[in-house]
């Protein structure tokens, strides 16, 4: 398989999992202190990874908590965040411009910042208050974070249970949805490799998926255009435009929107004969409980569109590394 490293895979997801015991005692922490909100702070990708913890609190948790983007939190500010505000980011880098000024501007509000940043030397792990290193798996780690402050509310009963499943399992099951998706990542690579524009539809914590996939994926990375939105939304203007032809990718995930996903799945078939529903439900996870299913389906989606990425990247003869102006001009 293609840029498929079977025991890096795994040495990943497991060594994310191991930074719980880190990760609780900050939340343990924290709540035996007392806070008064929580704020998922992100921008581009990570921004996406706060929306899928967001829809993960939303339906559980009375907790107060919100989403906010770094740059529109720079311009416009928000009230919420101060004395008793914990903050949670993630950063790759460590030196993204709008994070870095977020992060001080939270932090002289009196926020305390949560930071998992993938090297332990940039700026914002020497600036924020608890910072993780580890690379990659970010929903993954946000997720445990919101598990724990769900757990201290009362509001996690399963808690001990579910993460003894994802430690034995989670990581050697999405290994094998790697491996079962590729001949689909393969095709769709083939298909649309020259799309002019792309349709991505998702829900729940799939929406997040859907975002960052068109965005920081096809288009920052294969420079494809595409246009994501939620599948609440697509009958409120999108369906017009989809005819025959049009390219479009249905996400379809387990969690309490999966209703949404379906509805947008029966429909596109009567109008468009180019599109693609991936549905997390057609993968297994022998060793997850079914009632778990739905908070992990973000996992399973992106293990499966990790197999489109190779495979497009290849196909295109163009590397994912490069970028015209990211990072490369000024702006």
């Amino acid at each position: 398989m293609l840029k498929f490293d079977e025991l890096k895979q795994l040495d990943s997801v497991n060594g994310a999992l191991a930074l719980r015991g880190k990760i609780n005692t900050i939340v343990d922490e924290i709540c035996h202190a007392g806070y008064r909100n929580l704020c998922w702070l992100g921008i581009g990708g990570t921004y996406a990874s706060c929306l899928q913890a967001e829809i993960h609190m939303k339906e559980r948790s009375a907790t107060d908590f919100f989403v906010e983007n770094a740059a529109e939190y720079l311009t416009t500010g928000n009230r919420r965040i101060g004395e008793g505000t914990v903050v949670v980011i993630s950063s790759v880098t460590g030196n993204t411009a709008e994070m870095v000024d977020a992060v001080a501007k939270a932090q002289a509000a009196g926020a305390r910042v949560i930071g998992f940043i993938d090297d332990q030397n940039a700026k914002l792990a020497q600036m924020v208050d608890d910072e993780i290193a580890y690379p990659g798996n970010e929903q993954l780690k946000f997720f445990m974070v919101a598990d724990r402050f769900l757990y201290q509310a009362g509001e996690f009963p399963d808690y001990d249970r579910y993460y003894e499943e994802l430690d034995q399992w989670l990581a050697k099951d999405l290994v094998e949805v790697e491996k079962a998706a590729d001949p689909l990542g393969e095709r769709i690579a083939r298909e649309h490799k020259d799309d002019a524009i792309h349709y991505f539809i998702g829900a729940g914590n799939q929406y997040g998926a859907t975002y960052s996939y068109a965005m920081c994926y096809w288009e920052e990375q294969h420079w494809i255009r595409t246009k994501s939105i939620h599948s609440a939304e697509f009958f409120h203007g999108t369906l017009e435009i989809i005819d025959r032809d049009t390219p479009v990718t249905v996400f379809v995930g387990e969690d309490s929107q999966r209703a949404l996903g379906e509805r947008v799945a029966r429909f596109i078939p009567k109008v468009c004969a180019n599109y693609n529903i991936i549905d997390t439900k057609d993968y297994d996870l022998p060793g997850i409980s079914e009632e778990y299913r739905g908070s992990l389906s973000h996992l399973l989606m992106h293990a499966v569109t990790q197999r489109i990425d190779a495979h497009m990247e290849q196909i295109n003869c163009h590397p994912m590394e490069i970028r015209r102006y990211y990072r490369c001009l000024d702006y």
